[in-house]
């Protein structure tokens, strides 16, 4: 792909961005103005960066817009306390749609928001010490972490690294405080508002968004290497000696531009554990300062990395962190699944980890999630609420005397506490799509349960219900999902069609291809048939089929993938 055109005019969001650095746009006004249901394009902009998306309820167009609006916390590692729990909780039925929605990125959504409830629902997560600043927009996003309590007690300190990545990388407006916690209009006239740049980000933020991520290996569960910046962690006798820097990953793409794709970070060196804030700036830097601005699908820091390539990178990293980077140190991954059920913690406490479909918390006859973390939360005030990539919730902390007790609590609300759910749906993600996203094309979260039916009868049909296959289901290209990472990656390109993309492995390090650029919803389980029976036919003893499809589909591609 060309680089960027350096005559080019800047986009809109970039003029935006320097023509506004404190993001405060007409927020207040437009917040303080009760006739207003909404915000105007450019503030819609603005909005993103204090964790906003203005959206509408596309089942309701027919009879004209109803704006609803989508809140996303920022919560580094996932890490929530029980009384932040029940905040969000609380916040959620009285201002949301009375849903909890676990995303991909260890965090919240909440749903159905109207402007009237975006301040006090804002100001009730600031109030339980977390917050929106950053949790979308042109800046880092929320800073993953391993959330199992297993394995290493290096956990707790891969963690502290998360936090401190996730402050340093914070922006510095002093909007977001004055309009949604004071609840009055920024005022320009004031010393340091008038001539506010951020510290760290300048005037002109970043050319998009920037996502981070810690993890430790074997266990992939962050996926790692589909992060702009990753920090493998390398423990030795359960000591954490430092990190593997991995750069310039990203899964957004678009259709019908082959110069967009999906990327595998690549892996640059080894970085001692003090230097790993000096080493975020740095990267986070280059995208600050040779991403694209002139064309926002261009713009991501996998590009940078891509055209300039990884002796550039890792030479440019070094120079503004002031070290350099030894040799990558050995490591290995294995899996990017959550332990589902109770395990013990590496303090001899126990955890369990709750399987969420698609994430949404929520009641229904069958099954009061919603209720049962509720009445966990009030009633064991110690314990800590994780939010899994994998987009379900561990209880961690759980006290040998407290296990039997909290285990009844779940079953009397329908959550099964032992054989929660199929193999096949604990390895399975999807975005929420329509009717909320602006972005969608194609149904996900709500279509996700009916192809798994389909897909779990015809496996059983063949044999092979007791094998895990990943799933991935996304409403667009844009990846939230992570779906190139997939064994079966489906990717919506209009209402009722899909992309079908195969062959992802299960330790999150090699990325699909596309086998079907447009299936019906209709025609998906007759398409899925016919792989799964030649899956069950041609696989090798113990051959995942991801790994079949790598040996068997990918050499009938007749047209060159659209992923290196």
């Amino acid at each position: 792909m060309s680089a960027p055109n350096p005559s080019a005019p800047l986009t809109h969001n970039e003029e935006l961005k320097s023509g506004c650095p404190t993001l405060a746009g007409t927020i207040a006004p437009t917040l303080a103005d009760p006739a207003q249901d909404h915000f105007s394009h450019d503030d819609y902009e603005f909005l993103k960066f204090h964790g906003i998306y203005q959206q509408d309820d596309r089942d309701l167009r027919k009879t004209g817009k109803k704006y609803i609006f989508m809140v996303r916390g920022r919560i580094p590692g996932g890490v929530m306390t029980a009384r932040q729990w029940l905040a969000f909780d609380e916040l959620s039925a009285r201002y949301g749609n009375n849903t909890l929605r676990i995303t991909t990125r260890q965090s919240i959504q909440f749903h159905g928001v109207v402007k009237a409830g975006l301040r006090p629902l804002v100001k009730g997560i600031n109030d339980c010490l977390l917050s929106t600043l950053a949790a979308c927009g042109d800046v880092n996003r929320n800073v993953m972490a391993p959330p199992t309590p297993a394995y290493t007690p290096a956990r707790a300190e891969v963690l502290a690294d998360c936090q401190r990545v996730a402050e340093a990388l914070k922006p510095r407006t002093p909007a977001y405080h004055t309009i949604w916690v004071e609840g009055v209009e920024l005022k320009l006239d004031q010393p340091g508002n008038r001539d506010f740049v951020d510290p760290l980000y300048g005037p002109g933020y970043l050319p998009r968004k920037f996502k981070t991520g810690f993890v430790i290996p074997p266990i992939n569960d962050i996926d790692i290497l589909t992060n702009d910046l990753g920090f493998i962690a390398i423990v030795e006798n359960d000591r954490l000696v430092g990190y593997n820097l991995a750069v310039g990953g990203g899964m957004g793409r678009s259709h019908g531009n082959a110069q967009t794709y999906p990327r595998l970070a690549d892996v640059l060196g080894f970085l001692p554990r003090e230097k790993v804030v000096e080493v975020a700036k740095a990267v986070l830097t280059i995208h600050r300062d040779y991403g694209d601005r002139t064309n926002r699908k261009h713009a991501r820091l996998k590009y940078v990395v891509a055209e300039r390539g990884v002796d550039w990178t890792r030479a440019e990293v070094e120079k503004r962190a002031g070290f350099p980077l030894e040799p990558p140190r050995p490591f290995h991954f294995t899996t990017t699944g959550d332990l589902l059920g109770w395990h013990r913690q590496v303090d001899g406490r126990w955890f369990f980890t709750v399987y969420v479909e698609s994430g949404r918390v929520k009641d229904t006859p069958g099954l009061r999630l919603k209720t049962a973390l509720r009445q966990v939360a009030e009633r064991w005030p110690d314990l800590e609420f994780r939010l899994t990539p994998n987009q379900n919730v561990i209880l961690a902390n759980v006290p040998e005397s407290a296990r039997s007790e909290l285990d009844a609590l779940l079953r009397e609300h329908g959550v099964r506490t032992d054989r929660q759910t199929t193999v096949i749906r604990a390895a399975a993600l999807s975005c929420p799509a329509l009717p909320t996203c602006g972005l969608a094309l194609a149904e996900s979260e709500r279509l996700l349960p009916t192809v798994l039916d389909r897909l779990e009868a015809i496996v059983a049909e063949l044999g092979l219900q007791d094998q895990e296959i990943i799933v991935r289901m996304t409403g667009c290209p844009n990846g939230c999902a992570r779906p190139y990472m997939a064994e079966i990656g489906l990717v919506g390109k209009a209402p009722g069609r899909y992309q079908l993309w195969v062959g992802g492995d299960v330790a999150g390090t090699r990325l699909n291809r596309l086998w079907k650029d447009t299936v019906k919803d209709t025609e998906l389980e007759a398409e899925l048939r016919a792989l799964l029976e030649r899956y069950a036919r041609e696989r090798l003893p113990g051959e995942r089929f991801g790994d079949w499809a790598v040996r068997e589909l990918w050499p009938q591609l007749t047209e060159p993938a659209l992923v290196a």
